[in-house]
């Protein structure tokens, strides 16, 4: 009785074993698939934020990027404005300067109503309306009227004031400076290329 007692108590002790290391194996498999369905997710997770990542990064280059064409699209601007503006500037006051000499102002206005046969007025200041009457003294037609509103240069006026042909500093340097932003503005795309 002894050895069936012994015997018995293997069969246990051998049974036991076996579900304990049953269950111990499949508690392992069952861990392993739980650990590699969080690797797995972990792993998904990581390539998702990763691409994210790339996507708000590369996003943001080119955001840098248009704000860096914007900028530079701007500075041309400005500089081109500032240009245009010292143009002007530069223009009136060498226009104004030549408008303001007698002799060319009266040369300008004898080539400016050369052809006209109708009557008319020459409006001018004091200094180039003398020397319009001299300059103009063949055209009885004319008459020239001393007028310091005018400031350098001169108007002319025909059909009793109804038309008027303004050749004053301001609007000459005006028209010409308007005549020049064509190219002045290709040259400053030019230069940005």
């Amino acid at each position: 009785m002894a050895e069936e007692l012994q015997s018995l108590i293997e069969k246990i002790n051998r049974d036991g074993v076996e579900k304990a290391t049953a269950e111990a194996e499949r508690i392992i498999s069952a861990a392993k698939e739980q650990a590699a369905a969080i690797v797995k997710a972990a792993n998904d997770e990581a390539a998702k934020s990763a691409a994210a990542a790339k996507a708000e990064a590369e996003a943001s280059a080119e955001r840098a990027k248009e704000t860096l064409r914007q900028a530079a699209r701007d500075a041309v601007i400005s500089v081109e404005g500032a240009v245009s503006a010292l143009l002007e500037k530069i223009l009136t006051a060498n226009v104004d300067a030549a408008l303001s000499d007698p002799a060319t102002a009266a040369a300008i206005a004898g080539e400016a109503v050369r052809d006209i046969v109708t009557s008319g007025e020459i409006h001018a200041g004091t200094k180039v309306a003398e020397a319009l009457k001299s300059q103009l003294a063949a055209k009885a037609n004319f008459t020239v009227v001393m007028d310091e509103v005018t400031g350098s240069g001169f108007t002319v006026k025909l059909d009793g004031g109804r038309v008027e042909h303004d050749f004053t500093g301001a609007t000459v340097a005006a028209e010409l400076a308007k005549r020049l932003r064509p190219d002045l503005a290709a040259l400053m795309k030019d230069c940005t290329n």
